[in-house]
């Protein structure tokens, strides 16, 4: 499988930052199998951060060698999900022990919907009900360098 990671350098070696921003699953390596995902995501930072390029770094992930990870994998937003999401971005860190985490972007669609429920607006159920009709990007979050040797370096696309 081909992942994305978008950002306003090339990446061929991906590490682990050592500052912690309150993102879904927490610190680590951020991806995803869509590529106008990660094109968002670097012209995104290119915004933020006011240098560099848009540029998409592509890897290579063979699925069928990841079994001596520990990952934990959403397949949908349900209340796992958004309490695993809520935490992190309460930076309340998790302190989990995951290699890989794989689930939905709380996007920028989304996240009303998650602060209305970390503010204490709306419940849980009334959460996912407002988010599942929403088709959410997937990515792929890798938390240790463990789970990082799996990525092969394939190519960098400008964006």
């Amino acid at each position: 499988m081909t992942l994305y990671h978008g950002s306003n350098v090339t990446v061929a070696t991906p590490h682990l930052q050592k500052t912690q921003r309150t993102l879904d699953f927490g610190r680590g390596f951020y991806t995803t199998s869509d590529f106008e995902q990660a094109k968002k995501w670097a012209q995104r930072t290119v915004k933020i951060r006011e240098s560099g390029k848009a540029y998409v770094s592509c890897f290579e992930l063979n699925e069928d060698k990841l079994d001596g990870l520990k990952i934990l994998r959403f397949t949908e937003p349900n209340i796992e999900w958004l309490d695993y999401v809520s935490n992190n971005r309460k930076n309340k860190g998790m302190g989990d022990d995951w290699d890989l985490v794989i689930g939905p972007v709380a996007n920028d669609q989304t996240f009303p919907t998650i602060l209305l429920y970390l503010d204490g607006y709306i419940d849980a159920e009334s959460a996912i009900r407002q988010l599942l009709p929403q088709k959410l990007k997937d990515q792929y979050t890798f938390k240790t360098k463990k789970a990082l040797s799996q990525l092969k370096f394939i190519e960098v696309k400008e964006a």
